[in-house]
């Protein structure tokens, strides 16, 4: 029986992914903030053939990250695949908890707490791979490293787009803290895809709504490619993909020291 943990599994590509497994006969713990949707997440894999459990945790949270990675080892001996999903815009700057910035944590901290924190839970699992959905091989803007939580001047475009430059270097820099491990990184960006508007103010709802509607896939779409390489993995332990085509690791978003340099200044903060 695999084993599979997905952060924002209640949505989107990350509920498709969660239910994919679970018709496989899989043990699948999801994260996510809503109760309901939780709710209605077990509902829909009731009748499947997997195991399904649902983790209701605040991922903007260094703690509730913290607490996460203790509740998926008691469930699980092992994992393997850990989805990492959970990504929301905040029009306004949004101070976590701990004092950061939402966009930051939600689309790298987390995503760094939960990949190191379930390294050895990976390396027990049968073919482990972290598989990691932003924006990989986007090569515009870079980490704002003067000013990491955005605390002078914030803007929702200029944040998402450094944190999905922090997000390539974290696959880059995990590997190079693993370099004799098992588990493989996935790097993704998917198609655009309907993943729901209600977390966006109006009028951006309206707008997100209309676009999706004219050009966004259905999450069940956007996942194949993406299930696809998690379930017939190539040898390398580095894999990037930009809506179904290969990226070159080679590209300066993937840049080793800057990796490096985000790795230390990342031990800091937790």
């Amino acid at each position: 029986m695999k084993n599979v943990v997905v952060a924002g599994g209640t949505t989107g590509m990350g509920r498709e992914i969660a239910l994919h497994y679970l018709r496989r006969g899989a043990r699948v713990t999801v994260v996510g903030s809503t109760p309901a949707r939780g709710e209605e997440f077990l509902r829909a894999a009731e009748p499947l053939d997997g195991e399904a459990a649902f983790v209701r945790a605040d991922l903007l949270s260094i703690a509730e990250n913290q607490r996460v990675i203790k509740e998926v080892a008691a469930r699980h001996e092992a994992l393997d695949a850990l989805v990492l999903a959970a990504m929301l815009p905040f029009v306004k700057r949004r101070e976590t908890p701990d004092g950061l910035e939402g966009t930051f944590m939600l689309y790298y901290l987390s995503r760094f707490m939960l990949s190191y924190g379930l390294t050895d839970l990976l390396e027990r699992g049968e073919t482990p791979i972290i598989t990691n959905l932003g924006a990989t091989g986007i090569t515009k803007g870079a980490v704002n490293w003067d000013d990491l939580q955005f605390t002078k001047k914030y803007s929702v475009v200029q944040a998402i787009v450094s944190g999905g430059r922090a997000n390539d270097l974290l696959a880059v820099h995990y590997l190079q803290n693993h370099p004799h491990g098992r588990t493989k990184y996935l790097g993704v960006q998917p198609p655009y895809t309907k993943s729901g508007t209600n977390h966006l103010p109006q009028p951006l709802r309206t707008v997100a709504k209309l676009l999706a509607t004219l050009f966004a896939k259905p999450p069940s779409e956007s996942v194949r490619d993406t299930l696809g390489v998690m379930d017939a993995q190539p040898d390398e332990r580095l894999i990037l993909r930009a809506v179904g085509e290969p990226v070159d690791p080679g590209l300066a978003t993937f840049d080793p020291q800057n990796a490096r340099r985000l790795y230390e200044l990342t031990r800091e903060m937790i």
